[in-house]
């Protein structure tokens, strides 16, 4: 950080004769870091799912055809085997956890 903040006071004085006062290059330094850092962070940003709230079931299963459940989440049968393969994110089942009938944490499944 300080090879920069030298690079940039060199700079600073080059184009205008005379060393810039301490809050203006620290200010410039800011805004500098922020523009280099900014593109990166929106990048990250954009590569989370976007979870969506479906209206019923039958929305759901349309898109995730066996459910959606938390990660670590198992189903709780009685008969019929448990269903494994249902999508697992935490983020959608948190906003289609109305759905999730018997409490098990998987929402609209289905065999």
């Amino acid at each position: 950080m300080m090879v920069e903040c030298q690079a940039s006071d060199a700079l600073m004085r080059a184009r205008s004769g005379r060393r810039l006062p301490a809050m203006r290059r620290v200010f410039a330094m800011t805004v500098s870091a922020l523009l280099l850092v900014a593109p990166t962070s929106a990048a990250v940003g954009s590569v989370g799912l976007a979870s969506k709230s479906y209206p019923n079931c039958k929305a759901l299963n349309r898109v995730y055809p066996h459910g959606v459940g938390r990660v670590g989440a198992h189903d709780h049968t009685s008969g019929s085997p448990p269903v494994t393969n249902f999508k697992r994110s935490n983020r959608l089942y948190r906003e289609n956890r109305a759905r999730d009938r018997d409490g098990d944490k998987i929402a609209c499944e289905k065999s």
